[in-house]
C-alpha cells in the first residue's frame, strides 16, 4: 500500500491540508463507490462536478481528496490536496498506484475515425497466434489474454484503465493493443500510459457534438502523437491528407503505410471480392479473408505495426492471412436458397458508410442493394442528412430508422436524416422508426440475390431509448428474418 505522498510526488500541488504520509487503500472517481481509506478525485465532468460530493465522500471514510477548489469547511481527519486540473492528473496517480504496469507491457494505441476496432482486434488476434499473451482494450470488449472483460466506453476511465493494465501485466501479457478515442485524449483518460507506439487510421466527419469544430477534433487526435516519447513509433496512413499532420510535432520514430502514395510499408490491391483481398504487401503476394479497400488499409496498419514491434515479415503475413475481422465489422450472413446476402456493419459516419457501400457495389454485379440505417441521438446532428444522402446514392432502397435515440425523440432524428434530400433520393427512402420492423421490412422486400446492409450498430447488443438499454442485436434480427425467408 502506497502513501499519498508517494502517489502525488510528481504532481504540481497548489496547496495541501493534512497528513501526506498516510496510506491510501484505493482510488475513486465516483462518490457513490468511495470506501474507507480511499483517495477521491473531485473531477469536473460533462454532467456533474465531483466537488459537490466532497462532504459525502468524507462521511463515507475517504482518507484524502484531490480537488481544484478547497471546501470552506475542512475535516480534520482528511487530507486535502489542491491542484490546477484534477482530470489531467488522475491517470498519473493511478499509474503510480498500480506500479506503472505499462512499463512492463508494450502498449500500442490506435486512433482515427474509422478502423480502430478492426486494427486493434486484428493485432490482438495476430499476436496471440504468434504465441504471445496479449491484452485488448476496444469498443467491442476488453481482453486479458483469453479472459473477456466487459466494456462500456471506447477507452475506460484512467483508474479502470491502469487497473486493467495491472491485471494484464500480472497475467503475463507482454503486448496490449487499445483503441484511443478523441474523447479519451481530450479527457486525459490515457494520461499515465506509456505507449510503445501509436497508429493513425484516418480522420473524417465525426464527434462534432463534442469537439464543436473539425479542427478541434483533429487537434485532439494529433495531441496523442505529440505526447509519444522518442522510444515509441508513430505510424500513420500516408494516403490520408492529415496523416502527415499527425507526425509534425512528435518525438516518436515516424513511419507511414499506404496504397496510393509512397510509404514505408506499401500495399497494392490485386483483387477484391466477397472471398477476400488479394494484395501485394511490400512485394509479397498475399490473400486475406477480409474484403474492401478500407480493410486493405486496416491490414496494412496491422502488418506495419507488427514489423515495427520486431516480428518476422513472412510469419506475420502467414498468420494475418488467416484472420477474420472484428464482430459487427462487415460481418456477412447468407439466406440459403434465396441467395440473399446480409451485412452488419458499425458504420455510423458518412465516410464509413460510403466505404462499406462502395465495397458492396463492387461485389453486387447489379444485385439489389437495400440499406437500413439510423443516427444516434444526443450526437453530431450535422452528419444525419449526409448519412441518408450517402445511403441513397449507393442503394436501391433505404430504410431510415432508430439507432440509439438516447434522450432525443426518434422522429426528430429521422426528420434531420430526411432534410436536404433531392426528389429522386426521397423516392428511395422508407421511414420506419421501429428498428426491428425496419429490418424485417428490408428482408421481406429483398429479391433473389439481394444484398441487405444493416448499418450503424454493428457489434452492439442493446438499444438505448430514454436512458434505458434494452437487448437488441442487428445480427440476431437479421438471422431471424433470414430463417423466416427459408420457410
Amino acid at each position: 500500500m502506497k502513501t499519498l505522498h508517494q502517489l502525488i510526488r510528481s504532481i504540481k500541488i497548489l496547496h495541501s491540508s493534512g497528513k501526506l504520509e498516510l496510506p491510501i487503500s484505493g482510488l475513486c472517481l465516483d462518490s457513490r463507490q468511495v470506501e474507507k481509506g480511499d483517495l477521491f478525485f473531485a473531477q469536473k465532468g460533462t454532467l456533474t462536478d465531483g466537488h459537490q460530493y466532497i462532504d459525502q465522500v468524507v462521511a463515507a471514510g475517504a482518507a484524502a481528496v484531490i480537488c481544484e477548489v478547497l471546501p470552506k469547511q475542512l475535516a480534520e481527519e482528511v487530507t486535502y490536496v489542491q491542484v490546477d486540473d484534477v482530470a489531467s492528473i488522475v491517470g498519473l496517480v493511478a499509474a503510480e498506484f498500480w506500479n506503472h504496469p505499462t512499463r512492463q507491457i508494450k502498449v500500442v494505441g490506435i486512433t482515427g475515425t474509422n478502423g480502430k476496432t478492426t486494427v486493434a482486434t486484428l493485432l490482438y488476434k495476430l499476436f496471440q497466434s504468434l504465441g504471445y499473451r496479449v491484452g485488448l482494450v476496444s469498443t467491442v470488449q476488453n481482453q486479458i489474454a483469453d479472459q473477456v472483460v466487459p466494456t462500456s466506453h471506447t477507452t475506460p476511465d484512467p483508474i479502470s484503465l491502469q487497473r486493467l493494465f495491472r491485471q494484464m501485466a500480472d497475467a503475463g501479457c507482454t503486448y496490449a493493443f487499445m483503441e484511443v478515442s478523441s474523447h479519451a485524449v481530450h479527457q486525459h483518460r490515457v494520461a499515465g500510459v506509456r505507449f510503445s507506439g501509436g497508429v493513425f487510421t484516418n480522420i473524417t466527419h465525426d464527434h462534432l457534438d463534442y469537439h464543436k469544430t473539425f479542427d478541434a477534433y483533429i487537434k485532439a487526435k494529433k495531441s496523442f502523437f505529440d505526447a509519444l516519447s522518442n522510444s515509441a513509433f508513430a505510424l500513420v496512413n500516408a494516403d490520408d491528407k492529415r496523416g502527415l499532420v499527425m507526425l509534425q510535432n512528435t518525438a516518436a520514430v515516424r513511419k507511414t503505410y499506404g496504397i496510393r502514395l509512397p510509404a514505408d510499408f506499401k500495399g497494392k490491391v490485386l483483387g477484391n471480392d466477397l472471398e477476400g483481398l488479394q494484395m501485394l504487401v511490400d512485394k509479397q503476394d498475399v490473400h486475406f479473408r477480409l474484403s474492401g479497400l478500407f480493410n486493405a488499409y486496416n491490414l496494412l496498419a496491422v502488418y506495419a505495426t507488427a514489423l515495427l514491434l520486431g516480428q518476422d515479415q513472412l510469419e506475420v503475413l502467414a498468420k494475418l492471412s488467416d484472420l477474420k475481422g472484428a464482430p459487427g465489422r462487415f460481418e456477412t450472413f447468407r439466406a440459403g436458397h434465396s441467395n440473399i446476402l446480409g451485412i452488419v456493419d458499425y458504420a455510423h459516419t458518412p465516410d464509413a458508410l460510403l466505404n462499406v457501400l462502395t465495397t458492396i457495389k463492387q461485389f453486387s454485379q447489379d444485385r439489389q442493394i437495400i440499406t437500413v440505417v439510423g443516427c444516434g441521438g444526443d450526437r453530431d446532428k450535422s452528419k444525419r442528412p449526409i448519412m441518408t444522402q450517402v445511403a441513397c446514392e449507393h442503394s436501391h432502397v433505404v430504410f431510415i430508422t432508430a439507432d440509439n435515440p438516447r434522450t432525443e425523440n426518434p422522429e426528430s432524428i429521422l426528420n434531420d436524416m430526411e432534410s436536404g434530400l433531392t426528389f429522386s433520393q426521397k423516392r428511395k427512402v422508407i421511414r420506419i422508426t421501429d428498428r426491428k420492423a425496419a429490418i424485417k421490412a428490408a428482408c421481406t422486400m429483398a429479391q433473389e440475390g439481394a444484398i441487405v446492409l444493416i448499418a450503424g450498430k454493428g457489434h452492439e447488443t442493446y438499444q438505448e431509448i430514454n436512458g434505458q438499454r434494452t437487448h437488441f442485436d442487428d445480427r440476431e434480427e437479421l438471422l431471424a428474418n433470414f430463417e423466416l425467408l427459408e420457410h
